[in-house]
């Protein structure tokens, strides 16, 4: 028998998309559904023990495939001890909720670059707490992937995280949840000062950390917009030399072809194109 991956029912899937709705909750300057959903589902909870099991898997990378292999049987075993009726219950009333305060297709379009170990763990988890009667290629394929995961440092050398989420899961389970307000403090002091359009900027990249089609489109549509507002802008600067300088910035903007990736600096360039227009704006008085 075939077991098909749900990401419904993937604790660790879930867990990290409501870390980063609350992410971009809080750029938006918007109390955070996900929080309290993160305190709920994920504190003193069979949600929360298995999401656990997640956590400690998945720290180990660049590890030994003897060291893997004894993390994830442990963390198999360890399963077992879960209560299944009240997981069940607990994810589908997770769902439920998400629903209610988000468009769930949006919710769950965000790219995790470690996607597919996440998922092998979650098949694992399912084969190890259910019918026998599966075919064991499942196991073994899923077993390589996750397994490939841990031995080969995925983690450390291609994943791009999100920043707040790494500081997140540096903490213990209990000590994460009490502290999060003080994260989000700390989150909001470091942006408080971006004007909207950056929020908006840094909102998208947090939502799309991969390079996506849709991260993709969205930097070149604002290469396109920051351009375009530059051309204008130019028009009412009188100094000959920030004329010269503002000519130059615009050859910079560039259209990110189909071949290339997004990265961190890309990130930082729109950043800071989008604070010049504004800074050209206050000075033009247009």
């Amino acid at each position: 028998m075939q077991l098909k991956h749900s990401k419904f029912k993937n604790t660790g899937i879930l867990f990290e998309l409501l870390v980063r709705r609350v992410t971009a909750d809080t750029l938006e300057g918007k109390e955070s559904k996900a929080l309290g959903l993160l305190k709920k589902y994920f504190t003193n909870t069979e949600l929360g023990k298995e999401y656990k099991l997640f956590e400690t898997l998945f720290k180990y990378n660049n590890v030994s495939e003897t060291k893997a292999n004894i993390v994830l049987s442990t963390s198999l075993d360890a399963s077992k001890k879960l209560n299944r009726t009240s997981l069940r219950k607990e994810k589908y009333n997770l769902i439920k909720e998400i629903k209610e305060h988000y468009n769930l297709e949006e919710f769950f379009k965000i790219r995790i670059s470690h996607y597919k170990a996440l998922a092998s763990f979650a098949i694992l988890l399912e084969i190890s707490n259910g019918d026998d009667n599966i075919n064991p290629n499942v196991i073994v394929e899923n077993k390589i992937t996750l397994l490939d995961f841990l031995t080969k440092g995925i983690i450390s050398k291609n994943v791009t995280k999100d920043k707040l989420l790494e500081e997140f899961q540096s903490y213990d389970k209990d000590t994460r949840i009490l502290t999060y307000h003080v994260l989000l403090e700390k989150f909001n002091s470091k942006y408080e000062n971006f004007s909207d359009p950056q929020k908006l900027i840094l909102k998208e990249y947090i939502n799309s950390v991969d390079s996506t089609s849709k991260l993709k489109d969205f930097y070149n549509g604002k290469i396109n917009e920051i351009r375009s507002r530059l051309i204008n802008l130019t028009k009412q600067v009188t100094d000959k030399v920030v004329q010269i300088k503002l000519n130059e910035v615009m050859k910079l903007l560039v259209e990110m072809d189909k071949n290339q990736k997004i990265k961190d600096n890309n990130l930082i360039d729109l950043l800071q194109y989008s604070e010049l227009v504004e800074e050209l704006i206050k000075v033009t008085k247009i």
